[in-house]
């Protein structure tokens, strides 16, 4: 009787240490969003107000409709936490390797191990979708994926359902990017598992850590594809995912394409359809999801046209290789990642580009809570994100700074190669883009300063 009641205690102890740790991380962020402390209000990570609610977007690849919850203890005294993972009253928050699974990787590990490597997910395309023909000649495709201490399985079951879903002859090979994960099972385990797709699968390890920006060039200098397709490394491609993205390439090597993402739900891990929707972002250059106007399904293709997209969330995208170069890759003085995809955004429209979603290309996103909240990936965000403001936005980016005034006075590098590129490629200004692509967020400008907590 002794050793089971030490027992329980020992697991009651590592339980509620663990619930300390995930209370402790929106904890802190709420503390250190300060202008004062080198933070700023992030675009891709957080938006903590009293109370926070907003959508999650995953820097690179966010689900319309997930929501994150904060509130500040109530009158019991007790804490109000989802601990911002959103994970339902019947979660079993007593199982400690539930618990440290999604502490250390954002979603349900549990349920990743049992699901393996590879398994079928629901065809989410509109019906309309399946009559479609595509050219039987398609640019080739290099697939880079980058991780760092990604869960092992979801790895693998990306890069399984890219091999599987993927025509043979439009898949180039697919480049790993391993930007120096600490954890075993991402080494020799990784290169055993790998070998079953020899031939096709490049793995890179980088020396030192480089962050998703750098380590995405790094794939790139060595993929030898027509057409470079980014993805994050926890997805699950649909039944011709491809095909779209290639067609539209083809048809104009400037258009730059992107998949509609349907939602992998962090705890069940079930794979659930997106609505039609496209990427725009606000004045704080946060991304987010947007309705689709309706006429812009009102043509012969229907819910099948590529739908004109102002921004895209950057974790999944296809663009040719050479147009890629062309148009100055990255930004390559931006840091580990956050406002690379609104840059690339606005840099593909104002010089000379288009970019659309595609909504016969599914591809499924795990919108895992991000384990990266540290002060040097927010600190990254401000430093890109005002990189972005002084060399696109041009007199509209007094609109970035009119509610944080104090983000002004923080350094963000040398800018002069890229104002030179916006130069040499002959980009339009920002007021071209607003009167031309997304006029909506002009109508938003005439707006008043409001509190917030960077100064």
């Amino acid at each position: 009787m002794g050793n089971v009641t030490i027992q329980r205690l020992l697991y009651g102890t590592l339980t509620f240490g663990v619930l300390l740790a995930l209370l402790y991380v929106p904890l802190y962020h709420y503390q250190v969003s300060s202008v004062g402390k080198e933070t700023q209000k992030p675009a891709s990570i957080w938006y903590l107000e009293t109370r926070l609610q907003r959508q999650i977007i995953h820097g690179s690849g966010g689900i319309p409709g997930e929501r994150v919850i904060f509130e500040r203890p109530d009158r019991y005294g007790t804490e109000k936490l989802n601990l911002h993972l959103k994970l339902g009253k019947n979660f079993n928050y007593t199982d400690p390797e539930l618990l440290l699974g999604f502490l250390t990787y954002g979603f349900n590990t549990v349920l990743s191990k049992r699901l393996g490597i590879k398994r079928d997910v629901p065809d989410s395309r509109n019906k309309m979708c399946l009559k479609k023909q595509y050219p039987t000649k398609l640019p080739t495709a290099s697939v880079v994926i980058c991780f760092h201490n990604e869960e092992f399985n979801a790895l693998l079951r990306t890069v399984s359902s890219v091999i599987s879903l993927t025509p043979h002859k439009i898949l180039e090979e697919i480049i790993l990017v391993d930007d120096m994960s600490d954890f075993d099972d991402l080494k020799d385990k990784l290169d055993h598992h790998l070998e079953i797709f020899r031939g096709k699968i490049k793995v890179i390890r980088n020396k030192k850590r480089q962050g998703l920006i750098r380590a995405r060039l790094i794939g790139a200098a060595r993929a030898s594809g027509d057409v470079l397709v980014f993805l994050d490394s926890h997805c699950e491609v649909n039944k011709k995912w491809l095909q779209p993205l290639l067609s539209a390439i083809a048809k104009d090597r400037r258009t730059v394409a992107c998949p509609m993402l349907d939602t992998i739900d962090r705890v069940t891990l079930k794979y659930q359809p997106s609505p039609m929707v496209r990427g725009i972002f606000n004045w704080n250059l946060q991304f987010k999801w947007d309705n689709v106007f309706s006429y812009e399904m009102e043509g012969p293709e229907g819910p099948t046209a590529p739908i004109r997209s102002p921004a895209m969330s950057g974790g999944i995208f296809a663009i040719h290789r050479h147009y890629f170069y062309e148009i100055g890759q990255y930004d390559k003085e931006m840091n580990y990642w956050g406002g690379e995809n609104v840059e690339l955004s606005l840099r593909i429209w104002m010089c000379g580009g288009q970019l659309f979603m595609m909504p016969c290309s599914r591809v499924g996103h795990i919108n895992k809570r991000s384990t990266r909240n540290t002060t040097e990936s927010v600190r990254a965000l401000v430093h890109n994100s005002l990189r972005v403001v002084h060399v696109w936005l041009d007199e509209y980016k007094e609109q970035y700074f009119l509610g944080r005034p104090g983000l002004k006075s923080i350094p963000y590098g040398n800018i002069s190669e890229r104002v030179e590129l916006r130069k040499r490629l002959g980009c339009k200004s920002f007021q071209w883009y607003l009167d031309t692509v997304f006029p909506e967020l002009e109508m938003s400008n005439n707006r008043k300063p409001r509190p917030n907590h960077f100064h």
